[in-house]
């Protein structure tokens, strides 16, 4: 008997698209996966879904749609501390469509390898592209890296530089002047938007030194704003100390600055630890960490006007709500 095309889909397109794992027992091909979690640790899950038109351009590269599509959930693994180990994907598809499904894959393969993650199970329907993936990681029992456990004096560092992605979609949607912007600058933001970097090494190495930590997914302020809600806390910002990139800062500043602070779409870390483990951090990974703020007892967050005085955020974008 033949097989299923939905399961010979699965197989010629991502039964190998990993390598193994010792510790995946049973993976694709059985009705579930069987797998064998270290000793002391717990298992960190996340799920995200991307839905053509909402989340990625219809004509976006294959190859880059499959590195976002994991690239997004191994940033919430990294903002645990934890570390990547499996994940499935659930996949609708409006038609076969091989030469997307080779470079779709490929993108999927390459990041998944360069994070030792395996696929261990899928799943595919008829219906408007959307691609769902769940990761799972292992974390250390005495040493879950929360968003609720933010202290008053730490130091608020990112990591990486914030932004891009978010002048990359406007030069999507025809919203960015880009007379001082080359060429090679519009493919970098472009490449930032649609192929993001999950900090996951310095995210491992956050445990035992960053009191709290969050992806940056819906804009530092709102995802700042997770952190000191969930720690009652509030927060000084040091608007000038933003980290831009080089396209960024060809800019007009105020343009460069808003996008930054709720643009989106980074999947860079922010996270609060006090001033020796960040100069320990600063020493392992050079310029990747950035100072950006203060946590305060007080709550509310604020940042210093061209006074010197200090102001407290007339809005905080709460973060994407599909159903706003």
């Amino acid at each position: 008997m033949k097989p299923s095309p939905e399961f010979s889909l699965i197989q010629q397109y991502f039964h190998a698209l990993t390598t193994r794992r010792e510790d995946v027992i049973v993976g694709i091909g059985d009705d579930c996966a069987v797998l064998n979690n270290p000793q002391d640790t717990y298992t960190a899950v996340s799920i995200d879904t991307l839905v053509q038109d909402i989340h990625f351009f219809a004509d976006v590269d294959p190859y880059r749609l499959g590195i976002k599509a994991l690239a997004v959930n191994l940033s919430d693994l990294a903002a645990m501390g934890a570390q990547p180990a499996w994940f499935t994907l659930a996949l609708t598809l409006p038609e076969i469509n091989d030469d997307w499904l080779k470079q779709f894959s490929a993108g999927l393969a390459y990041i998944a390898k360069n994070h030792q993650i395996q696929l261990v199970g899928g799943d595919t329907t008829r219906g408007p592209l959307t691609i769902t993936i769940q990761v799972h990681g292992h974390v250390a029992k005495h040493n879950i890296l929360q968003r609720n456990a933010a202290e008053s004096a730490d130091l608020i560092c990112v990591t990486g530089c914030l932004g891009d992605a978010a002048a990359g979609l406007q030069f999507r949607l025809g919203q960015l002047e880009t007379g001082l912007l080359t060429d090679t600058d519009i493919e970098y933001l472009l490449q930032r938007l649609e192929m993001p970097t999950p900090r996951n090494q310095i995210g491992q190495q956050l445990i035992g030194k960053a009191h709290a930590a969050i992806d940056v997914s819906d804009g530092l302020l709102a995802d700042l704003n997770h952190i000191l809600n969930a720690s009652d806390k509030g927060a000084k910002l040091d608007v000038s100390a933003l980290p831009f990139s080089a396209a960024l800062k060809k800019l007009p500043t105020e343009m460069a600055t808003q996008l930054a602070l709720t643009g989106g779409d980074d999947y860079e870390l922010c996270f609060t630890a006090t001033v020796d483990n960040v100069a320990r951090l600063k020493h392992q990974f050079s310029d990747m960490i950035h100072v950006i703020g203060e946590i305060t007892e007080d709550e509310g967050m604020y940042y210093q006007n061209a006074h010197g005085e200090w102001q407290a955020f007339s809005a905080i974008k709460a973060g994407y709500d599909h159903f706003a």
